[in-house]
């Protein structure tokens, strides 16, 4: 058998009903003499507080997952960016490599001068 959620209003209004049940039972076993609709509204108030029961635990789920997706989409603090390692390789100096480069700014400057 596979296992499923747990879901208290079922749980609740499972109870409620086998409390009913187990009235009705012990009246017809002549123990309990119950007129017949003594058990009808504590039946229905346990239906409604199953009710409640179930709306409560699918509101708690709800916010829970809510939280948590809200949680995934939040921005990660700045200095744990990927690009900072790449603006740093970008602002650093360029290293010397010894073939004369120039930096494109005095290229640039020598072209339209030359032009």
């Amino acid at each position: 058998m596979t296992r499923h959620r747990f879901e208290p209003g079922k749980l609740v209004a499972g109870l409620v009903v086998l409390g009913a049940g187990l009235a009705y039972g012990l009246d017809a076993a002549g123990q309990w003499d119950l007129p017949p609709f003594a058990p009808l509204p504590v039946l229905l108030g346990g239906l409604c507080l199953a009710g409640l029961v179930s709306a409560l635990a699918s509101w708690s789920s709800w916010s829970r997952r809510h939280r948590a997706r809200i949680s995934e989409h939040t921005a990660p603090p700045l200095r744990d960016l990927p690009m900072d390692e790449l603006r740093r390789r970008y602002e650093s100096p360029p290293a010397d490599r010894g073939s004369g480069a120039r930096e494109p700014r005095q290229d640039r400057q020598d072209r339209e001068g030359a032009g």
